[in-house]
């Protein structure tokens, strides 16, 4: 043979042995994962399928499973695998990193074998959890973690009125618990040690807002037969008074004035003890007990001037609180509708 064609010949004879032995080698090398791959946060760069799923079964799933904990303050709360359901595609995964290893030609793969240069990919893991389990967990924290606000409130006796101080609430933030306890689940080497985040929630009426919102108050002492104007919720005077007689009580609890009049008329109760003017209008007048002014507080009891001044300080009416005339005149001025009247 020519000389001439004898080194081409031998040159392609090489190439040709090179090219099938790279074939053969990456192909004899081909089950095992390129060196760089990962899955999720789990190394398995020159593992064998079957390395590779015992290697993820416990570091990526058995981390997973780690239960996951949700805390506020010295409070806390257990989720674990048997009701989150979190589970992983080992098989699937291993096939994915097989086949990541693979989708480049026999020489390039071969050559980073050979190089022992890494692949540096990283496939997904598909994880599965109970979307319906997060959602009772995280509700059950959240009905534990809530507290309403508490308004400011007025506590009464006949001699005193005392504030009940306003209290702020927390509200759980749930949207950004559900988000957390998912990543925690379904995010390889997330936390799963969630703090529970909340937003305050304020009162309505704080404590320095109930003189506002009360300026005026009225206690009406049943048994020592005063009635006791508050300002402020401080005593600023006390009136005497008549109430109920046996049978007819001045009704106990606490009621505000629905209705103030001049002059009232009387609309006589259809009772018994009304006699003869049972269901019947009593205009101003001489004959109407009705005097002066009228501070209606409940079902047809209210507070009134008295043409028996003489019955204060005993039970005397039908169920009113009787006073003085320039009393009942100089208490209409000072109260305004809606103000809170205590009886005991």
């Amino acid at each position: 043979m020519p000389r001439k064609y004898l080194i081409p010949l031998i040159t392609v004879g090489a190439f040709l042995l090179l090219i099938g032995g790279a074939y053969a080698y990456d192909n004899a090398t081909s089950r095992a994962i390129a060196p760089g791959v990962t899955v999720g946060n789990v190394n398995v760069g020159g593992m064998t399928a079957g390395e590779a799923e015992g290697k993820l079964r416990q570091d990526l799933l058995g981390e997973l499973e780690a239960p996951v904990i949700v805390s506020r303050g010295k409070r806390s709360w257990r989720l674990g695998p048997g009701q989150s359901k979190v589970a992983v595609d080992i098989d699937g995964s291993v096939q994915a990193a097989l086949a990541r290893t693979n989708d480049e030609t026999f020489l390039v793969r071969a050559y980073r074998k050979i190089s022992g240069s890494a692949l540096d990919a990283s496939v997904e893991p598909e994880i599965f959890y109970s979307a319906a389990a997060v959602e009772r967990f995280t509700s059950r924290v959240g009905k534990a973690v809530d507290r309403p606000a508490v308004d400011a409130a007025l506590a009464f006796t006949v001699s005193a009125v005392g504030p009940v101080p306003s209290k702020s609430g927390v509200a759980t933030k749930m949207g950004r618990l559900k988000a957390d306890v998912t990543r925690a689940l379904s995010v390889p080497g997330a936390n799963h040690s969630v703090a529970v985040a909340v937003r305050k929630l304020k009162p309505k009426v704080t404590t320095k807002q109930l003189a506002s919102k009360y300026p005026e108050v009225i206690t009406v002492d049943r048994s020592n037969f005063r009635l006791t104007l508050f300002k402020d919720l401080k005593p600023v005077k006390s009136y005497p008074i008549a109430v109920g007689q046996a049978g007819l009580e001045t009704p106990a609890g606490l009621y505000s004035i629905q209705s103030k009049q001049v002059n009232p008329t009387w609309y006589v109760p259809n009772s018994e003890w009304a006699g003869d003017l049972a269901g019947t209008v009593v205009p101003p007048g001489p004959n109407n007990p009705l005097r002066a002014r009228w501070m209606g507080i409940t079902a047809g009891a209210g507070i009134h001037g008295t043409s028996e001044p003489s019955s204060l300080g005993s039970a005397a009416s039908h169920g009113c609180v009787r006073m003085a005339v320039p009393d009942v005149i100089d208490l209409y001025d000072r109260v305004e509708l809606g103000t809170p009247v205590f009886i005991a």
